[in-house]
């Protein structure tokens, strides 16, 4: 027998009208922090960043690919990355829906690594994926926007992410061995260069052949992109993650290994 509070359909209905009129103002909430967003005074790239991708070298404004905006997903694929990190994994499996609805609004999706491109091309089609993928290998680009740091940074605390100062030392020590270990084994890597690569969402602008940031997310601020996560948020049990004391031990994989469990 469940051990979940169970009820007539009459308290049932009175409990999800309540519940309701919370989703409603979340949603209101929600609108009202997108226009916030796009009101974001936009800051001009001068900065000549290069990139390697599969029509060749590029810069920024080459990302876009003929669109005005262009969205940038800080995909965790180090230069010592065997594979993908799995998180990253799991929400870009939704990009090979959504770059066409994307395209028809003016709109190119990309994922940038510091990953060689010859190392992201092959693990994209070992995944499945064709979505544009770029490699910023030997460009600030990733460290600039928050979504890498140096072992430098990490040896001396003075790393920043999600706009604010982070150090990092607590969290090396934490990952030489348990679930933040295993993790990184499953990029080829140990944990301290597996954490040397941050997850993360940035946004441009292009008018007149100037390229403009216009947003940077990370961190929970990703949460939106996940669409298992939507999924899951609505399903009886949520997440249904297991909590360690180093953080939550996730239990997805990448799609192509869950029958290997």
């Amino acid at each position: 027998m469940t051990s979940h509070k169970t009820g007539t359909r009459e308290e049932w209905l009175a409990a999800r009208l309540e519940l309701l009129e919370a989703e409603k103002e979340l949603t209101r909430r929600g609108d009202e922090v997108s226009r916030r967003r796009q009101e974001l005074p936009w800051v001009r790239v001068d900065k000549d960043y290069r990139f390697e991708t599969d029509q060749g070298p590029a810069s920024v404004a080459d990302l876009f690919r003929g669109r005005s905006q262009l969205l940038v997903y800080h995909f965790m694929f180090g230069p010592d990355y065997t594979a993908g990190c799995p998180s990253c994994s799991a929400i870009a499996d939704g990009f090979n829906g959504f770059v066409v609805h994307l395209a028809s609004h003016d709109v190119t999706l990309c994922a940038v690594s510091r990953a060689p491109l010859e190392n992201i091309q092959a693990y994209q089609r070992r995944m499945g994926w064709s979505f544009p993928w770029a490699s910023s290998y030997g460009s600030d680009f990733s460290f600039d926007l928050q979504a890498a740091s140096t072992p430098e940074q990490q040896q001396s605390g003075t790393g920043e992410y999600n706009f604010r100062p982070m150090d990092m030392r607590p969290s090396l020590e934490a990952g030489q061995q348990g679930p933040l270990a295993e993790w990184a084994a499953t990029c080829g890597t140990d944990w301290p260069t597996y954490a040397r690569e941050r997850p993360g969402l940035s946004t441009f602008a292009l008018e007149d052949s100037v390229v403009y940031h216009a947003y940077s997310a990370y961190a929970r601020g990703l949460d939106g992109l996940w669409g298992m996560y939507q999924w899951l948020d609505r399903a009886p049990r949520g997440r249904n993650e297991t909590r360690t004391p180093d953080g939550p031990l996730n239990w997805y994989h990448r799609h192509d290994e869950y029958d290997k469990q």
